[in-house]
């Protein structure tokens, strides 16, 4: 055990997202120590604003971390700090001890982790996506599908997703597009759904939403695009520590967000159930596995 590292927490918390932020005010609600490490990054920060949350509905994800972290300043055994973590590793017996090195140079002992490093998305390689992505394109119709309300929506690709995806916004689009990009369409869609087969070449902001450009120099406009991101783990914790994953790369826990090492928990988007084939991306899930996550620590240090 490192004696020089500078303080021993009864929890720490990584990631200062939705879910890592209900973990730290769980945690401090019933007056464990805990430190909230917020590197900055998140996973919705091209987003104007959040919707499918009680109370929230519209409200800026910034709004809501501001707000958290005044609600996190009346407990005295929160502390949050706003920097990266490097790495991790096990610093005590049995499992209980953890040593977190910090991109500052400093270094924080824990008896118990909560993870809540959250995905990174990777889109689909085509010029101007990445300047919608969070706005004109998203991947979540429960976040995003209200917003496209009365107007043409596209879903770029013909896999399975997009049958799903164009069942889910038929009530709400005006009309469906699937944009095949080149490539056959295996999902089964609606009758009423069109294929754009040409391969596509681009996307522009524009004043309805989104003008898509096809190899033919054809352009059609979308008040929204879906589009299905590649996701992995936006931080290589779990792998440092030798969690146990799943198929869909996220870290595989419990009900109770227990992962496959001793107090560590994971919590929001980066880890799910094996039940389940991949998680369901949202602020308001996020939030709630950070509180069972947190509960469960609380358990654990007793």
């Amino acid at each position: 055990m490192d004696k020089s590292l500078e303080h021993l927490y009864d929890a720490v918390v990584v990631g200062g997202g939705p879910a890592g932020l209900q973990a730290a005010l769980t945690l401090g609600r019933v007056h464990r120590s805990v430190l909230l490490l917020d590197s900055g990054s998140y996973r919705n920060a091209t987003v104007d604003a959040m919707h499918n949350f009680l109370s929230h509905d519209g409200t800026p994800p910034a709004d809501l971390r501001a707000a958290v972290h005044a609600e996190l300043a009346a407990y005295d055994t929160v502390t949050v700090r706003d920097v990266a973590v490097e790495r991790i590793h096990a610093d005590g017996p049995d499992g209980a001890g953890h040593a977190v090195h910090l991109a500052d140079g400093s270094a924080v002992r824990s008896r118990g982790l909560v993870l809540a490093t959250g995905l990174r998305d990777a889109l689909p390689d085509k010029p101007g996506l990445a300047d919608l992505w969070g706005r004109e394109a998203a991947h979540c119709p429960f976040c995003h599908g209200h917003e496209y309300a009365g107007r043409p929506v596209a879903v770029l690709g013909g896999g399975p997703a997009a049958g799903h995806l164009t069942r889910i916004m038929a009530p709400v689009a005006s009309r469906l597009t699937v944009l095949a990009d080149g490539a056959p369409v295996e999902a089964d869609l609606p009758a009423s759904v069109e294929v754009r087969p040409e391969p596509v070449v681009g996307f522009c902001r524009s004043a309805g939403g989104a003008t898509v450009t096809f190899a033919d120099g054809s352009t059609e406009e979308h008040a929204g695009v879906f589009v299905v991101p590649t996701s992995t783990q936006a931080a290589p914790f779990a792998k440092q520590l030798g969690l146990a994953t799943l198929p869909s790369g996220c870290v595989e826990v419990d009900v109770m967000g227990r992962t496959s090492r001793p107090f560590v928990h994971a919590a929001g988007d980066m880890a799910h159930t094996a039940a389940l084939p991949m998680p369901m991306a949202s602020v308001l899930i996020a939030a709630a596995s950070g509180q069972v996550a947190a509960s469960a620590m609380v358990a654990a240090l007793l």
